[in-house]
C-alpha cells in the first residue's frame, strides 16, 4: 500500500476532500428548506429525485465496500498494483451516507407536500427497476468466483449512468416552464463547488503519487465531478441568464398617491390659472 510522499499535499488532499464533502452535503439542504417553507414541491422534478436516490445508493455501495472491505482492496491492488492508493477517502463514504438520507427526506416531502399535477414518470420507474434487477443478476454472476471488485465496479458504473440522466428531466422541465421557480439554485452552486474540489482532490493525489491511475482506477469519481460541473453550469445559465426571476413592481393605487403628478392635465392647468 502506497504512502504519501509530501505532507503538505496530504494535508491539501484532506482539506479539498472535506470541502467537497461539506459542499455536496450542504447542497441538499436549500431544496429541503425551500420545500418546507413553501409546503410545496411544485417546480422540483420528481424523476430527478427518484433517479438521484438510485445514483447515491449505488455510489454508497461502491465507496463503503472499497473503503472497508479488505478482500475488495486486495483485488484492487492485484489489478492496479500494490504501489497505488485506494481511490476512495473517508469523506467519500461520509458523503454517500448523508446523500442517501437527505434524498430520502426529499422523497418524503414529495409524498406529503403539494405536488400540483406533477408525478413520477413511468420511464423513471422502469429505469430504476431495470437497474436494480441488473445488479441482482450481476451479484449471482460474481458470487461463484468472488469477483467483488468487478461487482462494485458495476455499481460505480451505475452511479455514473444515473448522474448523466438524473439532471435531464429537471433541465427539460425548466426549459418547458421557462422558469427555475421551485428548484433551488443554492443546491446547484454548492454542488458545483463540490465537483470542483472533488476533482482537485484527485489531482493532488495523482501529483503526489506521480501516477494518474487514481483517475482511471476510479473512473466513476472522475466522471461524477465532470458531469456534475457540466450540468451545474447549465442550471446556472438557466437560472441567471435564460429564465431570471421576474421582479414584481408594485404600482400604488390612485387613492394612495400623495405626490403631485409630474405632468398636469389640461383641465387642471386651466383651473389653476383662473
Amino acid at each position: 500500500m502506497a504512502s504519501w510522499n509530501s505532507t503538505p499535499l496530504e494535508v491539501l488532499y484532506q482539506i479539498l476532500g472535506w470541502t467537497a464533502f461539506v459542499s455536496w452535503s450542504v447542497s441538499f439542504y436549500p431544496q429541503v428548506i425551500l420545500n418546507f417553507r413553501r409546503k410545496s414541491v411544485v417546480g422540483l422534478n420528481f424523476d430527478f429525485v427518484v433517479l438521484n436516490l438510485t445514483k447515491h445508493s449505488s455510489y454508497l455501495i461502491y465507496n463503503a465496500t472499497l473503503y472497508f472491505s479488505a478482500a475488495v482492496q486486495a483485488q484492487y491492488y492485484e489489478k492496479y498494483g500494490f504501489g497505488e492508493m485506494i481511490p476512495v477517502a473517508a469523506n467519500d463514504v461520509a458523503f454517500s451516507i448523508h446523500a442517501v438520507l437527505l434524498t430520502a427526506v426529499t422523497l418524503v416531502q414529495i409524498a406529503i407536500y403539494d405536488r400540483g399535477s406533477q408525478k413520477i414518470s413511468k420511464i423513471s420507474l422502469v429505469i430504476v427497476s431495470a437497474v436494480w434487477l441488473a445488479t441482482a443478476v450481476c451479484f449471482f454472476i460474481a458470487l461463484p468466483k468472488h469477483s467483488w471488485l468487478w461487482l462494485i465496479s458495476i455499481f460505480n458504473s451505475i452511479q455514473v449512468f444515473m448522474t448523466v440522466i438524473k439532471y435531464i428531466p429537471q433541465a427539460f422541465m425548466n426549459f418547458g416552464r421557462k422558469s427555475t421557480d421551485g428548484f433551488s439554485i443554492g443546491n446547484i452552486l454548492l454542488d458545483f463547488l463540490g465537483g470542483v474540489t472533488n476533482y482537485a482532490q484527485m489531482a493532488v493525489q495523482s501529483i503526489d503519487q506521480n501516477s494518474w491511475v487514481n483517475f482511471y482506477g476510479n473512473i466513476g469519481k472522475t466522471l461524477l465531478s465532470l458531469i456534475s460541473i457540466f450540468f451545474d453550469l447549465l442550471f446556472m445559465l438557466q437560472h441567471y441568464v435564460l429564465y431570471p426571476a421576474k421582479k414584481v413592481s408594485i404600482i400604488p393605487k390612485a387613492s394612495e398617491e400623495t405626490e403631485e403628478p409630474l405632468v398636469k392635465s389640461t383641465d387642471q392647468s386651466q383651473s389653476e390659472e383662473v
